[in-house]
């Protein structure tokens, strides 16, 4: 099939795609969860092909690279089939983990040297080095190796890392020349939008990045404790610049409201560990704002966990069983709470591509937020 992103309809900024691999096509507004480590945390895949029915998954460059190891995945002939997923996945570069380690790395002009969380044994990834073992993943989206700054962060680290990025990024590009693909199909690679929350270097970086001509594109070093009002400022310059017949995802958010407000931007794709992390701490989210299910107050409300019926979670459990496998720490209340909150984040987006559609996606969002900015 190839790699081929089409626009097919903007409500003022927000906007319904397509982008078609050769896993099959992904509709975007689309939400990937998380599968870090090959797994996305408390969910079968078997639930993740007939309940959820995410176009694409996300994975995580640097714990792959850690456990399994390279080696296994190309064993076992990459992560698709080591996982036993036949759908699209995304990997990121492993950039934002190494930023999360920031006292056990050092960054300098060839790469960043770190220590794994698991064992303190010492790694070294570059450019070039990144792009081989996303290669040997064999994700359908890879993305470029970047630093991720971090928030607050003064204007001259910004811009020195900005500009560190955009020269990674171009050693990406060189290396991933001589690559073949491994595994019989091609792969998208993205680079990434970074410069903090100053517009004028998210505006430099979103012009370098619209540059290079890339199947997509990213927006990243967001999320990352900023408020939501100047995380949406800088997702509204960088989408402004980048392509419009180019996908754009913005990594690492974020809350259904930070969703529905990034699209009414003109952002495509999303990925956050916050429904599957939330869930397994009895948050769940719905279309009338969230729930606390460990709370007293769901003891006997026997109740669906979603009145809309948007999984299968909320057609055969109540509120009250649920609160009670949590009450009783039963490894089961985890799980459909998980399903609930990924279900929920699926049907949240689809609907935004509805209304987008439809043309009357703003007036939907407006209140859409007004509902889901509750504590019920």
């Amino acid at each position: 099939m190839g790699l081929k992103y089409s626009l097919e309809k903007t409500d003022s900024k927000a906007r319904a795609g397509k982008f078609e691999t050769d896993h099959g096509v992904i509709e975007t507004p689309i939400f990937m969860p998380v599968g870090t480590v090959a797994s996305v945390k408390g969910v079968h895949q078997r639930e993740l092909r007939q309940e959820i029915k995410p176009d694409v998954i996300l994975g995580n460059t640097y714990h792959l690279f850690l456990r399994p190891g390279i080696d296994i995945l190309e064993q076992a002939g990459g992560l698709h089939k080591f996982m036993g997923w036949e759908g699209n996945i995304l990997t990121d570069s492993g950039g934002y983990q190494v930023y999360s380690l920031s006292g056990n790395r050092k960054i300098n002009e060839e790469g960043v040297k770190f220590k794994s969380h698991i064992d303190g044994s010492s790694h070294f990834f570059t450019p070039e080095n990144v792009m081989e073992i996303q290669r040997t993943i064999g994700a359908d989206i890879i993305m470029a190796f970047d630093e991720c700054t971090p928030y607050p962060c003064e204007y001259g680290y910004a811009k020195r890392s900005m500009e560190l990025t955009h020269r990674w990024l171009d050693r990406c590009i060189t290396h991933l020349e001589n690559l073949p693909y491994k595994y019989g199909f091609e792969q998208a690679f993205f680079p990434i939008v970074q410069g903090s929350t100053f517009k004028d270097l998210r505006k430099q970086s979103a012009e370098y990045i619209a540059s290079v001509g890339a199947v997509g594109n990213a927006i990243g070093g967001l999320s990352v404790g900023e408020p939501a009002e100047e995380m949406y400022g800088m997702a509204e310059v960088v989408c402004d610049i980048l392509p419009e017949d180019k996908p754009r995802y913005l990594m690492g958010v974020g809350t259904p409201i930070n969703i529905l407000e990034n699209i009414a931007l003109g952002v495509d794709m999303f990925d956050c560990v916050m429904p599957t992390r939330n869930a397994r701490n009895g948050m769940l989210f719905t279309a009338h704002g969230t729930i606390n299910i460990k709370n007293k107050k769901w003891e006997n409300d026997f109740s669906p966990v979603d009145e809309m019926g948007i999984t299968f979670v909320d057609k055969e459990y109540s509120k009250a069983y649920l609160r009670h496998l949590f009450a009783a720490n039963e490894y089961l209340g985890k799980q459909i709470a998980t399903i609930h909150n990924l279900g929920f984040y699926l049907w949240l987006v689809r609907e935004a591509r509805q209304r987008i559609l439809a043309g009357d996606f703003y007036s939907w969002k407006n209140k859409m937020v007004n509902q889901m900015n509750k504590r019920l």
